[in-house]
Formats: C-alpha cells, structure tokens, sequence
C-alpha cells in the first residue's frame, strides 16, 4: 500500500509540532488489485469457436456504420475493408489481426507517481460513478448536479482508501455551459486529487482540450511517450460508431492516450435477448473499435469494455445485478483475454431509487460479477444509483468502503507457516479457545477486513447512538470526510498555467447549453 499523509501544520516547534503531528488527517490509499484468484470461466471450447466465428460473419456479412466520418470510411478502405456508403464490412481475420497491436497492458500515470495504476494482466483498477444529471444525498434529495457536487465527489474520490482512480464525469454539472463544463471537471480531477483520472469525448476539441491540459500538467513530451488519462468511448450498439465518439477517440489514439472502446448493451433493446447472440455482437463490435483504434496509431492504448443490463419487458426500464448480465460480463472476459486486451465491464450497477436493501443485493451482485470475470478497469465502482441516472453521496462511501471486500478476495488464500497456524492450534488444544493466544495477538489487527461504515454494536450501543440505519452512517461520514479533506499540493507554476488555459479557453467561445 501506499499511504499519503497530509499534515495540519502547527507554528513553533517542541509541543505545538507534536500536538500537530497527532491532530494530522491521515488516510490510505491501497494499491489496484493483483488478483491471485482464478477468474470464473462460463464458456466452453465450443460456445467460444461459435461466438468468434459468428463474430467474425456479422463483421465480414451485415459490417458495422461509421457514421459522417469521411476520415474513417477512408482508413477502412486503406486497410482493404469493403466500403459501401457509411457501411464498413471487414474481410474475415482483419480486424483480430489489427487488434494483436494494442497493448495487453498499460500503465496510467498519476501526477503523484506512488498512484499510478497498471491497467490489464491480472490487475483490477476501481474507478467512480460515470454520467448521471443527478444527484441525491440524505438531506437535499434527488436535484440536477452543479459544480459544486462534482468537486465534493472529486474529493471523496481521493479520500477514499479502496479507489484507485478519480473517474471522470462523476456527475454532470448541469449548472456550467456544456462547452464549458469539461474544462472545470478537468481542473477539479488534476487540482483536487493527484489520482488517475478520465478524458472528455463529448466532443473532439474538448478531447484535445483534454490532451492539452495533460501537457501542461506532466509535460508535452512525457504525454506522447506515456499514458496519462483513459477515456470512456461508447459504441452506438447495434453496431454503429457516431462521428462524436470516433473523433474523440481519433484524437486520444492520436496522442498516445488510452480509450475504453464499450460497446452499450441493454439486452432485448440494443442485442439480442439471448446470451450468447449478445456475446456474439459485442464481440464484433468490440474488434472493429479496437481495430479502428490502431489503425489511426498502431500501439495505441485500448480497454476493450462492455456495459451490459438486461430489460424488464413490462416496462420497458433497463435491470441490474441479474444472472444473465454476469454470464455476459463472464464470456466477454473469456473472449476478451484471447484477443489479448486488457477488459472493462461491471460496477455498482442497480436501478434502485435509494441506498437501499434492492441497491444493495443488486450492487453487490455486479461487483462480485465483475471480481471473477477478471475485469481489469472497473467503471461506476461505486456512487451508482437508479440504473445510471443519480450520482448518491450516501451510496459512493458506502460502495467504496465494500471495495475492499473485493481486494480481500482477490489476495487468495495465504498459506505459508504462519497461515498455517499449526502453533496455535498446539497452544490452545481441545476446549480452549483463540482469543488470547499468541497466534491471535500477532495477527489480530490484519487478519479480518472491518467495514469503515457499517455498524457492529450490540443492540443496546446502537440504540442509545440514535438506532442509525446505514443510510444516516454512511451520510455521517461524507460529512466527516469533505470536513478531513485537504487537497493536494500543486506546483505553482503549473497551477497558474492550467487556470490561465481554462480562462482563455472559455473567454474564447459564447455559453451553450446544448
């Protein structure tokens, strides 16, 4: 693990300092998973020649759009796809072939180097909720997000000891001109936390913006040699890849800069209802864009990725958390690991309108899902709720602090000497008991994971407390966390450099808030 201190400074030195050293915040921040679990395997040898192979038809027969991209359609033709109008059919092997470029793996940078992540192999890097409008927490309900809630999470990101990554658009803030709002959300990431964090695509000049902001804050030069920010590019499922994506996408790989290329699947809207037709189509899906991506700069840094719900056929309303997302979410790491990519998929995904006992099950079912798939970015890991369409406060320190279950799974079982305990099992003998004995006092503090949320009182304990549900405890600690928070330091030349391009950027161009 590496551990940051930040330290509040007292004046003098003798008493003041040592009072100063006691009273300092200090927090954790644990290193990304190395898994040394299996990853659950769903599909046999058959299921995987028939999936590739109808990948492969669906690619070379019906052919993927790419829609008002001369460039691309170009590219296509280059590369000896048959073009037909905006429709791209790929000859059978093309695109595996363009895909055995892309890395396997890949380190992101941090601008605080002790965090940087390696994203791909046997790793799990654990990145926030991504998207929604809303928010919600305890006191103000649900209400469209502003800056100032991003920022919050921003900080809870940072704060929180099992998050690997500050994610991107932790919620949108609805009250800064859409042209406009990537450079805040930027600032806020690389000011706010010194964690990896994402790109903007909602345009291609506000992914350029991105790449500039990069350069100011770790160099120009480090930036093109090195990966410093991984971007969220969604594939307009079925089989369709927008302009808005693609060119964001162009200027990222362009630049050495990583993309998540994530095709977005509700079963029975966006694929088939079956698992295996929806495996088959997000695997062509998933080749092509990664195949695009190397053809604009062989070796660019990809994540090959999935966003899988099912439907409820009555009302319409995507579901979470379900067996057939995690056998989806299972064969997409399968096939994902023979194309050689590093995989993303899963999260704390439910489509509950609060932190409650529904979010729970279904939140839990999907990290769970995600851990024994062997996915290697895991977006939307914690803060989700209402299927995507709320950012919760409450539901981010609760889902952060479960993180930590799934790196005590993913450690494995020890079983070296003194995981063996054969000592203490000698020391206490029939009818003893553990509490006291050597064995026990050694390994006390380290042995069990402890939640930083939940409540182990007796009854009696909690109930003087106020009889508190998680929902109020979880609440309770956002507040004591943003009060811990202390941000990050910044070189000062830096600082002033990025506030100066976000000024002039904005000075640049009228409000729009389409």
């Amino acid at each position: 693990m590496t551990e940051a201190r930040a330290r509040r400074r007292g004046r003098g030195g003798g008493g003041a300092a040592r009072r100063a050293e006691r009273n300092a915040v200090s927090f954790e921040t644990a290193k990304y998973i190395e898994r040394n679990i299996p990853n659950l395997e769903i599909l046999n040898d058959e299921a995987i020649e028939i999936i590739e192979y109808n990948a492969e038809t669906v690619l070379e027969e019906i052919g993927v759009n790419f829609v008002e991209n001369p460039a691309a359609l170009a590219r296509w033709k280059e590369a000896g796809a048959d073009v037909d109008g905006e429709r791209v059919r790929i000859p059978r092997g093309l695109a595996r072939e363009l895909c055995k470029t892309a890395p396997s793996q890949f380190t992101q940078h941090a601008r605080n180097p002790e965090r940087s992540v390696v994203i791909g192999g046997n790793n799990l890097v654990l990145a926030p909720v991504y998207g929604p409008p809303f928010v919600r927490d305890i006191d103000g309900g649900r209400r469209y997000a502003t800056m100032a809630d991003f920022e919050k999470f921003v900080k809870l990101g940072y704060m929180s000891k099992w998050l690997h990554h500050s994610g991107g658009t932790v919620c949108e803030p609805t009250d800064v001109p859409v042209n406009k709002r990537h450079l805040d959300m930027l600032m806020a990431h690389m000011e706010l936390s010194d964690k990896p964090f994402m790109g903007s695509v909602t345009a291609p000049e506000r992914a350029q913006d991105t790449v500039d902001m990069c350069g100011i804050l770790f160099g120009k030069d480090f930036v093109q040699q090195n990966t410093v920010t991984t971007s969220l590019i969604n594939i307009n499922s079925p089989m369709q890849f927008d302009d808005v994506m693609m060119g964001a996408l162009e200027v990222f790989a362009e630049n050495n800069q990583a993309a998540i290329i994530s095709p977005f699947i509700v079963g029975g809207a966006m694929a088939p209802v079956s698992v295996t037709g929806t495996l088959t189509q997000v695997l062509a899906e998933v080749m092509a864009g990664v195949a695009y991506s190397q053809l604009i700069r062989k070796g660019a840094p990809v994540i090959a990725g999935t966003f899988v719900s099912s439907i409820d056929m009555n009302s319409g309303a995507p579901t979470f958390g379900t067996p057939e997302a995690a056998k989806i979410t299972y064969g997409c790491g399968q096939l994902f690991r023979r194309l050689g990519l590093p995989y993303r998929s899963a999260g704390s995904f439910n489509g509950s309108k609060l932190p409650d006992a529904q979010a729970a099950y279904e939140t839990a079912n999907s990290l769970n899902a995600g851990l024994l798939a062997g996915v290697n970015f895991m977006l939307h890991s914690c803060g989700w709720l209402e299927g995507g369409l709320v950012s919760s406060f409450e539901k981010f320190v609760m889902d952060a602090d479960q993180l930590g279950v799934l790196h005590g799974i993913a450690s494995g079982v020890a079983h070296d000497k003194n995981a063996q305990a054969m000592d203490a099992i000698r020391e206490v003998g029939p009818g003893g008991h553990y509490l006291g004995c050597a064995h026990t006092q050694a390994n006390f503090q380290s042995a069990f994971w402890r939640s930083d949320v939940l409540d182990y009182k007796p009854f009696e304990t909690w109930e003087e407390e106020g009889g508190k549900d998680t929902y109020q405890l979880a609440a309770e600690k956002v507040q004591k966390m943003l009060s811990d928070y202390q941000k990050p330091s910044m070189d000062a030349g830096i600082h002033e450099a990025l506030t100066s391009y976000v000024a002039e950027k904005k000075a640049s161009m009228p409000d729009a808030f389409s």
